[in-house]
């Protein structure tokens, strides 16, 4: 073969080569979306078991006192991050799930922030449900999410209107919303609530005074603190019976 012909041959196979990438290309591709497809549908969707009793009590109440701080002053996309960290931190969801129950989460704290009566607050109850159903879907305790929704959307109503109800309601209504998601009695989480309502009505007090300070806002978070600590200590005691799957 002259030296012509050999040059042909080279193009040929080169051309050759060079229509056969996209092909190899399009495939890799498409693996690899399949690939991020299958993650992000078992990040989202695949039942955990995550043990629900581990979590940093310090972090959580602080995590908790800038959502509050978030909620107040209307920050919306503030209070999404915190709440998807919370999610991570203290329910130990996986990332994706995160931010869609931090959406949940979010989406039914603003739906009750702008209710005026019970029928509006109500309102907040599908986003709430979903909310807790990601939550049982990722832990080890298998709660009734419907019954710890009613729980958790009573204790909002209860701080709402809480000159309806008498000394102590909102402590007792946050303690039983904990204890029915945590599956253990009612008392042993009534330490968590009370603290967690002085929190409170601490910043309500400081409010209607006129403004919640930095050092009001230091305050709330060691009472919330000490509130994360006690029901760390009393989910973590009652483990072997809280009913995992």
């Amino acid at each position: 073969m002259n030296i012509t012909g050999r040059a042909r041959m080279h193009g040929l196979r080169h051309c050759v080569i060079l229509a056969a990438r996209p092909g190899r290309w399009r495939r890799t591709i498409l693996a690899l979306l399949v690939v991020l497809i299958g993650y992000a549908a078992a990040d989202l969707f695949w039942p955990l078991h995550r043990d629900l009793s581990r979590f940093d009590p310090i972090a959580t109440g602080t995590l908790e006192m800038k959502i509050w701080r978030s909620y107040y002053d209307r920050q919306h996309v503030t209070l999404f991050l915190e709440l998807a960290q919370t999610l991570r931190m203290q329910y130990r969801f996986p990332w994706l799930r995160s931010y869609v129950g931090a959406y949940y989460g979010a989406s039914a704290a603003f739906t009750f922030k702008d209710g005026k009566e019970r029928s509006d607050y109500e309102k907040a109850l599908p986003a709430l449900h979903t909310y807790f159903s990601l939550i049982r879907n990722t832990g080890n305790r298998d709660f009734d999410v419907s019954r710890t929704t009613a729980l958790e959307l009573e204790w909002w109503i209860v701080h709402r209107q809480r000159e309806r109800y008498p000394p102590g309601a909102l402590g007792s209504a946050c303690a039983q919303a904990a204890a029915s998601l945590y599956r253990v009695p009612a008392g042993s989480t009534l330490e968590h609530g009370q603290l967690r309502a002085q929190a409170m009505l601490l910043r309500d007090a400081r409010e209607e005074a006129g403004s919640v300070t930095d050092a009001d806002w230091a305050t709330i978070e060691s009472l919330l603190h000490r509130s994360y600590l006690s029901l760390s200590h009393a989910v973590s005691s009652t483990n072997d019976v809280a009913g995992a799957r």
